[in-house]
């Protein structure tokens, strides 16, 4: 039961970084800010009509919770997609790890865990060590936001996994996620959305970086603890490299490699310390994605 489990989260992480590959191509078309609006309209869309979320009985505490929620996923891929449209793949998603791993060593009970954000902070100073020409200060700071966005996506994906049935919440936040990047894809891409080509590539992205992963994350959840898919959900970086040599032919030096590798160790070390929050939760964030790879 634990491989089946283990194998679904590897197949969800290699889709949603495969996914944002894809979406990379699709940035000539329609500019990134059009793409991500694209993906999650049609992510929305898909959603609703399958989950048909019930909008009575909740009170004004829940609904703050599914805007947080929606809000944090618009930041988290409209600034991650902005990244990658300037910096390689690999490296953009080991910038946007450092998020969530802050929020995992500020949650820690013991002291341990700052060890783990020094060593992920010599991969980052690693990762710049050989000059901005691939690493720009724009693409770096895009990818450091969306870290922070996603630790933000957690923090509202428990909440409102404890709140809403199934994964009401979640079509319900990307509905308002939709909502907040659809004006941005307008401004940037225009005409280009209505092009049938990019439609068709745009619900290719969203089934691969939002549909498909949470499917086979919600049926791994139900197999392994929410531990042990948090640590490996600290794979991403390592997929991510893997998915921007065989898309996008980027390629990355050892000693970027090294730096990867050494975020990757301090996200799997954080994430495996005790937390004083995260004793009895798993069974409500589970449906919602508590401590996964975020919806993309």
């Amino acid at each position: 039961m634990t491989s089946v489990g283990t194998a679904l989260v590897l197949g969800a992480a290699l889709s949603v970084q495969f996914g944002s590959a894809v979406a990379a191509l699709l940035f000539p078309r329609a500019g990134a800010a059009g793409v991500v609006a694209l993906r999650l309209l049609i992510a929305a869309i898909v959603l609703l009509a399958v989950c048909r979320p019930r909008l009575r009985g909740y009170r004004r505490d829940d609904w703050l919770s599914v805007l947080g929620f929606g809000v944090a996923m618009a930041g988290m891929n409209g600034l991650f997609y902005q990244a990658i449209d300037r910096i390689p793949l690999g490296p953009a998603v080991t910038l946007e790890v450092l998020g969530p791993l802050t929020l995992a060593v500020v949650t820690a009970r013991r002291r341990s865990g700052w060890w783990w954000a020094g060593l992920a902070l010599a991969g980052v100073v690693l990762l710049g060590y050989q000059g901005f020409d691939r690493l720009t200060p724009a693409g770096a700071a895009f990818a450091f936001g969306a870290g922070a966005m996603w630790a933000g996506y957690i923090v509202f994906s428990a909440r409102t996994g404890q709140r809403f049935p199934r994964a009401d919440g979640l079509a319900l936040a990307l509905a308002v996620a939709a909502l907040i990047t659809l004006p941005f894809g307008i401004a940037d891409a225009g005409d280009a959305l209505l092009d049938p080509v990019t439609i068709g590539l745009g619900a290719v992205v969203a089934l691969m970086s939002s549909m498909l992963p949470y499917t086979m994350e919600l049926l791994a959840l139900r197999r392994i603890p929410t531990s042990t898919f948090a640590v490996l959900m600290s794979l991403g970086p390592a997929v991510a490299v893997l998915a921007g040599l065989v898309v996008l032919g980027q390629r990355l030096s050892p000693l970027e490699l090294l730096a990867v590798a050494l975020v990757i160790v301090a996200s799997a070390g954080a994430v495996q310390t005790p937390r004083a929050d995260l004793r009895s939760d798993s069974h409500h964030r589970a449906p919602h994605r508590g401590s996964a790879e975020p919806v993309r």
